[in-house]
């Protein structure tokens, strides 16, 4: 048996978070009809990634996975996000609210390993939404 001294601390690396925001001109309740549906879903989550209600699994065609976590309609989803079958879960979350000219959608990626590569998902997540924006016209 290997006993831990108060001393000793085991080698943890910080998570990183990223956060990307859009505004777009559509009200919440049409940027949520949208992103249930599997094309708002493919655009945020990639082909064949489709959001069900909390606790339903989700699997897209790069090898991405997770689970829904929370399902709040009009107002939030949050899912695990795996990169692939041996990567840590990270979690995901995605809020709508009223703004003036519409909606802003909030994409939140947290417990983001350090060496993740944090500028990657950042483009990959403006990319969803630049995509999410033009198939809500």
């Amino acid at each position: 048996m290997i006993e831990q001294s108060q001393g000793d601390t085991l080698v943890n690396p910080v998570d990183t978070t990223v956060t990307v925001r859009r505004s777009v001109s559509k009200p919440v309740k049409e940027i949520w009809k949208l992103l249930v549906t599997r094309e708002g879903a493919e655009a945020l989550l990639g082909s064949g990634g489709e959001l069900g209600d909390k606790g339903d699994s989700w699997h897209a065609a790069d090898g991405t996975f997770g689970v829904v976590r929370s399902y709040h309609p009009l107002e939030q989803i949050r899912f695990s996000w795996h990169a692939a079958e041996e990567a840590p879960k990270t979690i995901v979350e995605v809020d709508l609210a009223e703004s003036e000219d519409g909606t802003t959608v909030e994409i939140r990626h947290e417990h983001i390993p350090t060496y993740f590569d944090a500028a990657a998902l950042t483009r990959k997540w403006e990319h969803a939404l630049e995509k999410l924006a033009t198939a809500a016209g």
